[in-house]
């Protein structure tokens, strides 16, 4: 059992390059979401 297959991710073939690419993609697109709306909200004011 690897490490990626423990603790939240509880479920087989969770450490599959597709399933942990994906959570990146959306980690990631989050986290860019959020530095745009707080630059577009910081700077932008109309």
């Amino acid at each position: 059992m690897s490490d990626l297959n423990r603790g939240i991710m509880k479920f087989d073939g969770a450490d599959s390059p597709i399933v942990v690419t994906a959570s990146a993609v959306m980690i990631l697109g989050s986290i860019a979401v959020l530095i745009i709306w707080a630059m577009r909200s910081a700077y932008l004011l109309g």
